[in-house]
C-alpha cells in the first residue's frame, strides 16, 4: 500500500471507471474490456502520470490470422478520427470481399468502420455521402472520415434491424414497403435529372454468361440474349444518383421509432432511376400488395419505358450476379439471379 499517492480504494463498474487513475493502469483495463489477449501501452516523456484522452497511447495487439482481425492501420486511422475504441465487432458479410466492423468508443459512442473491395467502390461511396447522401437527412449515415490509400471509411451508426431475412406481419410489410417507396423517391430527387448518356451495360454480357451458363436452365440463354437484342432498341432514360445496391439487405428499420434508414453506397453511380428496383422486385414478386405500397410511396407508377428497361436490367444483373457467385462461393447471388430468370421467363409466357 502507497497511501501517500492514493487518493481512495473502492469497487467501480468497467464502464464507469473513476478519475483520475494512473494511466497504464487505466490502459490495461480497457485492454481488458476490448478482449485484447495483449496490449502495448506507450508512455512518452512528458506524458500526464493520470489517464488523459489525449495522450492515451494504447495499442491493441490482434491475433495473428484471426477471422475478422481489424489491420492494424485501420484502427489507427478509426482512433484518429473518433477516440479511443475498446471494442470492435466484426460485422462483415459472409463474404470474402465483405470487412466491416461495429467500433465501439471508450468514451461512448458507436461507429462503423469499412474497407472497401477496391478504389471505384471507396471513390464511389465517399463522393455519395460527401454529397447527395446528405439530402437524406437522418435516413443515412454520416461520413466521419476517409482514407483513400487503405480504403478506408468510418461512419456514423444508425438505428433498426436489417430487413433481409425479417419477418413482420402483412399489414406492417405493407407499411415498411411504402416507406421503401418513399425513400427511394428521396434519393432520386436528391439533385436534378440529367439527360442519358450511354448506352446500357451490355458490354460485359459474354464475359458474365460464360460464367454463368454450367447453371443455366433451359430457355435462361435464349432469355438473355432476346433482352440484349430488344435493349438495343429502347429510348434512353434520364439520369439520378441511384443508390446502386437498393435492396432489403440495405435497408434497416426501426419499427418502435417507426423509420427506415438505407446503408451501403458503394455502388452509387449516375443512372437511371428504375436501376434502383431491379433487386427490391425480388422482394415483391408474388405481392401485388408490397409492389403496390412501393408506387404508393413513390408517388408514381413506373413509365412504359421503365418497365421495358426495368426487365432487361433485370436479366443482365440476373446473370452478372450468378456469374459472380459462382466464382466466390456465394449461393445466394446464384439463387437469386436463377429465381429471377425463372421469373421473367414465366412473365413473358402467352
Amino acid at each position: 500500500m502507497e497511501p501517500q499517492v492514493c487518493d481512495s480504494m473502492d469497487w467501480f463498474a468497467p464502464d464507469r471507471l473513476p478519475e483520475p487513475m494512473v494511466a497504464y493502469c487505466r490502459a490495461g483495463l480497457d485492454a481488458y474490456r476490448a478482449g485484447a489477449r495483449m496490449a502495448v501501452h506507450f508512455q512518452e516523456p512528458g506524458d500526464p502520470i493520470a489517464y488523459t484522452p489525449a495522450a492515451d497511447r494504447l495499442v491493441l495487439v490482434p491475433e495473428p490470422g484471426s477471422p475478422g482481425t481489424v489491420p492494424q492501420e485501420v484502427r489507427a486511422f478509426a482512433e484518429r478520427a473518433v477516440g479511443r475504441i475498446n471494442g470492435w465487432t466484426d460485422e462483415s458479410w459472409m463474404r470474402e470481399e465483405s470487412r466491416v466492423w461495429r467500433a465501439s468508443g471508450a468514451e461512448g459512442g458507436t461507429w462503423y468502420v469499412k474497407i472497401h473491395q477496391n478504389d471505384r467502390f471507396h471513390q464511389r461511396e465517399v463522393s455519395a455521402l460527401r454529397g447527395w447522401v446528405l439530402g437524406l437527412g437522418p435516413a443515412a449515415p454520416r461520413l466521419v472520415a476517409a482514407e483513400p490509400q487503405l480504403r478506408a471509411v468510418a461512419l456514423t451508426a444508425v438505428g433498426g434491424r436489417s430487413l433481409h431475412g425479417a419477418t413482420y406481419a402483412p399489414e406492417q410489410q405493407r407499411h415498411i414497403f411504402h416507406r421503401i417507396g418513399q425513400l427511394a423517391a428521396a434519393i432520386h430527387t436528391s439533385a436534378l435529372p440529367r439527360p442519358a448518356v450511354g448506352a446500357l451495360p451490355f458490354g460485359k454480357l459474354e464475359r458474365h454468361l460464360d460464367g454463368a451458363r454450367a447453371h443455366l436452365g433451359p430457355g435462361d440463354e435464349e432469355l438473355i440474349r432476346t433482352a440484349a437484342k430488344k435493349a438495343a432498341g429502347l429510348p434512353a432514360l434520364g439520369v439520378v444518383p441511384p443508390h446502386g445496391d437498393f435492396q432489403l439487405r440495405n435497408l434497416r428499420w426501426d419499427e418502435a421509432a417507426d423509420v427506415l434508414y438505407v446503408i451501403d453506397f458503394e455502388r452509387s453511380e449516375e443512372g437511371p432511376a428504375i436501376r434502383d428496383f431491379v433487386r427490391l422486385s425480388d422482394a415483391w414478386h408474388g405481392r401485388p400488395d408490397l409492389l403496390a405500397a412501393v408506387m404508393d410511396g413513390y408517388s408514381r407508377p413506373f413509365t412504359s419505358e421503365e418497365e421495358a428497361q426495368l426487365m432487361v436490367l433485370s436479366v443482365l444483373d440476373a446473370v452478372s450476379g450468378i456469374s459472380y457467385g459462382a466464382a466466390h462461393s456465394d449461393p445466394e447471388l446464384v439463387e437469386r439471379g436463377l429465381r429471377t430468370l425463372a421469373r421473367l421467363r414465366a412473365a413473358q409466357r402467352p
